[in-house]
């Protein structure tokens, strides 16, 4: 277990032990699409007391790790594919749905009070009609590609010229997901709940946090582990060809 956290990405942390996002989470530091920021420098860029973060790190660091902490660098390209679709994946389709209809309704009884309230209703609504597409291209395109690279003994055929061709829209999308995590997340403080709210105003809340949690989870597992790994195998395949 590495302990010079200051010479670390915020990636690099979080590959080695997954729990390390609770204290990102925690200390709002994008350790899934800003994740290539070394720990100081993503400290500095929000003003937080980096020690703070170390020491949250160090107490984390001294519980024993989980089961549910898999080192996904030691599986295979195709088991890691298949894990993000069986549960990130499986995790959006079942909640976009949900969480559009609660938007829908809490924008309908609450925008006049709480203008929060249209803005994450217009802005959820652009998510999920990016998600859905970005989903179906991973599973009909880059996933096949990658299983298809884990698979070969020797370079196969590539529709789309490299595996980096389609990696690099999906970093891009990556990052408009991000994007609207982060206002969804300004424009209800840190989804906070007022005191003259109805229950599905509160259910959404959580929807969102829980939402944003998985999320960053999931890019943080394809930016930083799967993508990478794609790569390196098609260079590994070209050069043995």
């Amino acid at each position: 277990m590495a302990t010079d956290y200051l010479a670390s990405t915020l990636a690099e942390l979080v590959t080695e032990r997954p729990a390390r996002s609770r204290v990102f989470e925690k200390f709002r530091l994008d350790y899934c699409c800003g994740g290539h920021i070394e720990l100081d420098a993503a400290c500095a860029k929000k003003s937080i007391a980096v020690e703070d973060v170390i020491t949250a790190l160090a107490n984390l660091d001294g519980t024993a790790q989980s089961q549910e902490e898999r080192d996904w660098t030691t599986a295979s390209l195709t088991e890691l594919a298949d894990h993000i679709e069986q549960t990130h994946h499986a995790c959006l389709k079942e909640e976009l749905p949900r969480i559009a209809g609660m938007s829908t309704k809490v924008r309908a009884a609450h925008g006049a009070e709480h203008p929060e309230a249209i803005e994450v209703a217009e802005v959820f609504a652009a998510l999920k009609a990016e998600l859905d597409s970005h989903l179906w291209k991973e599973e009909n395109i880059l996933f096949p590609l990658v299983r298809d690279l884990d698979a070969a003994t020797s370079l196969p055929p590539i529709h789309c010229e490299t595996v980096a061709n389609p990696i690099r829209v999906m970093e891009h999308e990556h990052e408009s997901a991000g994007q609207a995590l982060a206002r969804m997340h300004a424009a209800t403080k840190g989804y906070s709940t007022p005191d003259d709210v109805c229950s599905t105003y509160r259910a959404l809340m959580d929807a969102l946090a829980t939402l944003e949690q998985d999320l960053h989870t999931h890019i943080h597992k394809e930016n930083y582990i799967l993508f990478p790994r794609a790569k390196q195998r098609e260079t590994e395949l070209a050069a043995a060809a």
